[in-house]
């Protein structure tokens, strides 16, 4: 049977060239071809849902190992977090240029994002800060509370008071002014400074630790959890004040801890410290994958890897880790 379109109306033919009357065509038939063609039509003109065009997952745009390609490997840190539809930057590595490319070449483009996060103030994650603002300068960067990077606030305990002194001898003339603000290098930042656990996004929470750990004592961590059905995957940076004080954090929002992927910062850390860190999130805090990559250093990329088994994802520079 044909169709053939008659100004607004139509007619059926048989397969003999038979023209059919209306009487000739029995209901079924007549609608069979118009619900056919509103299908295709529907089918065509409904856009594809957002998350149906991609799964959840973390894409490393910026380490120093992984398996071979045309990225260029580099000390540092930077991945990308696509999950829900939203899409968020984590860190920027360690050479801007270097970051641009490895980002054109995993087609990430950064002037669509949601937000971005910077985990510390070290120059292995901010360097392609400039990168970013320059694609993308009015996107939310939540980085830690620092007096003196990321236009903090100077705290006002710098600015104590004494009277007894002549005017020419204390801050700002003995009048100093509101809300002073300490310098960055990326004058254009739209800057979020974290202080505590907040959800900057529906499912998604930045949290911030302190180390206390020799080198680093004092500053500050940011870290990103993102809920999934299965429990938090944790994105790291570096883990100075240690990785799982930074999960313990994260336990606080939901106790089920489903990966931590990035730097566990066990560069020099001797044997029986990186068996015993492996052994916490094994057993202790019963992640159910890792990811480690970055600062966790070759030993511990082996402990992890006997602990977790076929739940360790190979998380270096390219790598795609898949989240629930």
């Amino acid at each position: 049977m044909e169709v053939k379109q008659k100004g607004l109306g139509f007619s059926l033919t048989k397969a003999g060239g038979d023209i059919l009357g209306v009487d000739d065509v029995q209901p079924e038939e007549l609608m069979k071809p118009l619900v056919a063609a509103i299908v295709v039509a529907l089918a065509l003109l409904a856009p594809a849902h957002p998350d149906a065009q991609q799964a959840g997952r973390v894409t490393i745009l910026y380490d120093a190992f992984g398996r071979p390609s045309a990225l260029e490997k580099d000390w540092g840190f930077a991945a990308l977090v696509e999950y829900g539809g939203r899409r968020i930057l984590f860190d920027t590595g360690n050479d801007a240029a270097i970051f641009a490319r490895n980002a054109k070449q995993l087609g990430v483009n950064l002037s669509r994002l949601d937000a971005a996060v910077i985990s510390h103030r070290h120059g292995d994650h901010t360097t392609g800060l400039e990168v970013l603002i320059a694609a993308n300068p009015k996107v939310p960067i939540y980085v830690p509370r620092e007096g003196a990077f990321f236009k903090g606030a100077v705290p006002t305990e710098f600015l104590a008071p004494d009277p007894s002194l002549p005017p020419h001898m204390r801050y700002f003339d003995g009048n100093p002014p509101e809300g002073l603000r300490g310098g960055t290098p990326w004058s254009r930042g739209n800057f979020q400074i974290s202080t505590q656990t907040t959800e900057i996004l529906p499912g998604f929470f930045v949290l911030t630790t302190r180390s206390d750990k020799p080198g680093t004592r004092e500053m500050n961590e940011v870290s990103l959890a993102v809920r999934t059905p299965q429990g938090l995957a944790v994105i790291v940076g570096c883990s100075h004040p240690g990785v799982e004080k930074i999960l313990e954090t994260a336990a606080q929002i939901d106790t089920r801890l489903y990966t931590a992927i990035g730097g566990f910062h066990l560069v020099q850390a001797p044997h029986n410290e990186i068996e015993r860190v492996a052994g916490l999130l094994h057993d202790t805090l019963k992640l159910q994958r890792v990811a480690p990559g970055h600062c966790t250093s070759e030993a511990g990329f082996s402990a992890f890897m006997r602990r977790f088994g076929d739940r360790f994802d190979k998380a270096g520079l390219g790598a795609r880790v898949p989240l629930p």
